[in-house]
């Protein structure tokens, strides 16, 4: 059996593993006390830069900032991520100067800019796993591409199709995801620095400058939607994103708890995934499917309490700006995609087993009728009802679609349809086959072997282009984070 961290690492997804690790750790050490202090020396050097600052004063209050993070590094410190509480510290340091730092500014934009820097962390994290996620899933899909399996609708097996199918399905669900939190990234990543309370102010503030200096890509435009209405919708939308993305986790995860409900299933955890009960020797309960999904329906329901924490509110309450939910729906999502990765690559499909399920019944009836339309000319509907025919008398009779024999088939087709079998019965047993029906797909995105390996390809290719555009949003915001520092570091020389 694989295993999944070892899988993952090995077939080339150290990249992205080793940045979720990266924006994890960043998370952790970077708080919001840690964004406040960013945010205030973006802030510092763009009041220098614009002349509202001069040199000794913007040197000394450089000198504040840093001697105030620094206390604040030191185990069981206060760490508030409310602004009065860092002014007065600086006060303390530096005496009344300190508040020339917040001149143009309000806590509305400032602390809402902290949130926004937080959420951003958050957003590059699920990203990353969620990519992770997709990398295992695509594996899966790569190793069992042509294992022929039963597929289900309405819950009842309804007609054969390739594993690599089947996975592909889920994987092109997770890069729609994709696409929603890249959309999403550009309404996010946007900074309300400098709108104030929620008119602006008198002071000629560089919105556009404070922006750069923290990685944003841009100023939210107006500054009453900055701080009032963007604080709303930018925490929903990612929201409601991961809750669309949770669903078909969820779906391919009961798809696989289902399974269990046969003493034989064809598709089943690796070794060592399930756990055993305390008082029935024979159980091996796939507990991790219970913790996927039960992470699954935190990030659903989380989704859902941020829109009734706004719903009914006036703008410029304190209901729906808290990051609390968000947070842990987000952290719900990355342990969902996490999981998820987990159980997808060490998934085992035994061949035999999914071929002697589909053998058993008669999923491939569609494929009988097919052929007598394709091959005899027949109307659809008169080589339906042979086949459904075929079907009522074999079930009827406990007997699987091969059990007929030439003369067996003959005779029904004659009941059915009141005429000699147009085809020889060895043509219909082998459009009986299973692994026969996929194969003859023609059309595009079906099971068939070259439209599996053709969607993998092109899947790989999109989950690559989706790494790299992580990297370079990740770049970015290390870029600008090293501009700002030299540029605070080169003020605190002045000082």
């Amino acid at each position: 059996m694989r295993h999944a961290r070892n899988e993952l690492v090995g077939l080339g997804l150290a990249l992205v593993l080793s940045m979720l690790a990266a924006t994890s750790r960043a998370a952790d050490s970077c708080d919001a006390f840690c964004h406040l202090a960013e945010a205030n020396k973006a802030s510092l050097i763009m009041l220098h830069d614009r002349g509202l600052l001069d040199r000794a004063v913007a040197g000394r209050i450089a000198a504040g900032i840093s001697a105030h993070a620094q206390d604040q590094s030191v185990a069981g410190s206060r760490r508030s991520s409310n602004y009065l509480h860092f002014e007065q510290a600086l006060e303390v340091l530096i005496g009344e100067d300190a508040s020339r730092l917040h001149v143009g500014r309000s806590r509305q934009d400032l602390h809402e800019t902290v949130r926004r820097l937080q959420q951003r962390d958050l957003y590059f994290a699920v990203y990353a796993a969620q990519l992770a996620a997709r990398h295992a899933l695509l594996n899966t899909a790569q190793e069992y591409a042509n294992a022929v399996i039963p597929a289900y609708t309405h819950g009842v097996q309804a007609q054969p199709t390739s594993a690599g199918q089947y996975f592909l399905a889920f994987a092109s669900a997770m890069e729609r995801d994709s696409t929603r939190l890249r959309a999403l990234y550009a309404r996010l990543n946007r900074s309300p620095l400098g709108a104030a309370a929620l008119g602006t102010s008198g002071f000629a503030l560089d919105r556009a400058q404070l922006s750069d200096l923290l990685g944003f890509l841009g100023p939210v435009d107006n500054a009453y939607d900055a701080t009032l209405v963007a604080s709303v919708d930018s925490k929903i939308e990612m929201g409601q994103v991961l809750a669309t993305a949770a669903i078909p986790v969820a779906q391919l995860i009961q798809n696989l708890h289902t399974q269990y409900h046969d003493p034989m299933p064809w598709m089943q955890l690796g070794d060592g995934q399930t756990s055993g009960s305390s008082i029935m020797p024979q159980k091996r309960n796939p507990r991790p499917l219970d913790r996927v999904r039960s992470q699954a329906n935190a990030v659903i329901g989380g989704a859902q309490l941020m829109i009734l924490n706004a719903h009914n509110t006036n703008t410029g309450m304190h209901d729906y700006r808290g990051l609390a939910a968000l947070q842990t729906t987000t952290n719900a999502a990355i342990a969902m995609y996490e999981r998820y990765a987990d159980v997808i690559a060490t998934l085992h499909i035994d061949r035999e087993r999914a071929l002697a399920e589909l053998n058993a019944d008669y999923s491939t009836m569609t494929e009988v009728a097919d052929v007598l339309v394709r091959e005899a000319g027949l109307p659809f509907r008169t080589a339906h009802h042979f086949a459904s025919t075929l079907t009522t008398l074999g079930r009827s009779s406990a007997r699987s679609p091969m059990a007929f024999n030439d003369q067996e088939l003959a005779e029904v087709y004659q009941d059915a349809v009141g005429s000699e079998l147009p085809l020889p019965a060895a043509r219909i047993r082998s459009a009986m086959d299973p692994t026969d029906m996929v194969a003859a797909r023609k059309g595009q995105g079906g099971p068939q072997a070259m439209e599996v390996d053709r969607m993998l390809g092109l899947q790989r290719e999109r989950l690559a282009a989706d790494r790299d555009w992580l990297q370079s949003q990740l770049d970015d915001v290390r870029n600008a984070t090293a501009a700002r520092r030299a540029a605070f570091d080169e003020l605190l020389e002045k000082e």
